[in-house]
């Protein structure tokens, strides 16, 4: 496998006024990659590791990763087909004239967990989050009680990292219910062709007994009892220093 990855970032300064240093608050970057293997490359622009937009190189234009991004920006997505272009003519030279060793690779770190509380019967997102793997290609099925799932599944690009690994989100809208076992089977040449595999179930706490319930409504109960003796002695005690008070002045 031949990988060619190419990262440029340009720094936004924001300087204070009255001071002499300058100092790098936010970083606008692109990242480009491209390799022998698929997904055959990918162009991203990100503000503070967040992506703003991606091109689509088949159907070639610009994708904002939210509508509000095209207030503040725009790309055309020539501009990065020029570069993939340079990007996979290097790539082609490096292959055939230097002998270059397989880059090694390095397995994900693998998550799997709800976007909002859990509740029964109500709509949630499961989220499986693969981080710090190299090289930027993947393989992810959902898997709903052992069967794969197809509806309802959607993914984010590869997010190259300071490190120059990558990241990467999928995600299953699902309803949970309390038998119900989720899992995320992850495909990556740095986990030796075993899949990882992630399960996920709704944790639900079990009601309680007959039991427990009558031990916690006679124990309230009782501290209700205490409560009302307590208060009965003080206002009692509180009366008898009145009218030893009212005895004194006359």
């Amino acid at each position: 496998m031949g990988v060619c990855l190419w990262v440029l970032a340009l720094s936004a300064l924001m300087v204070p006024q009255g001071q002499a240093s300058r100092k790098v608050e936010h970083i606008l970057d692109q990242a480009v990659f491209c390799q022998t293997q698929s997904p055959k490359g990918e162009y991203t622009q990100n503000y503070d590791d967040d992506e703003m937009f991606h091109v689509d190189l088949e159907r070639k234009e610009s994708v904002f990763r939210l509508p509000e991004f095209t207030q503040y920006t725009s790309f055309d997505a020539q501009g990065a087909l020029g570069i993939m272009s340079t990007c996979y003519y290097n790539l082609k030279i490096l292959i055939e004239s230097w002998n270059i060793s397989a880059a090694t690779h390095v397995a994900p770190e693998v998550m799997v967990y709800p976007e909002n509380p859990v509740e029964l019967g109500e709509p949630n997102v499961l989220i499986c989050l693969m981080n710090e793997f190299f090289p930027p290609a993947i393989n992810v099925t959902w898997l709903k009680n052992g069967g794969a799932v197809s509806e309802g599944v959607t993914e984010t690009d590869f997010y190259p990292t300071k490190d120059q690994s990558f990241r990467k989100f999928h995600y299953l809208t699902f309803i949970p219910e309390e038998k119900d076992v989720y899992a995320c089977r992850v495909e990556h040449w740095g986990l030796d062709r075993s899949p990882l595999v992630k399960f996920w179930n709704a944790e639900v706490a079990p009601p309680a007994s007959e039991t427990a319930q009558t031990v916690v409504c006679a124990l309230g109960l009782a501290v209700g009892i205490v409560g009302i003796i307590v208060g009965t002695v003080l206002i009692i005690k509180g009366m008898r220093q009145s009218g030893g008070t009212r005895r004194g002045v006359h």
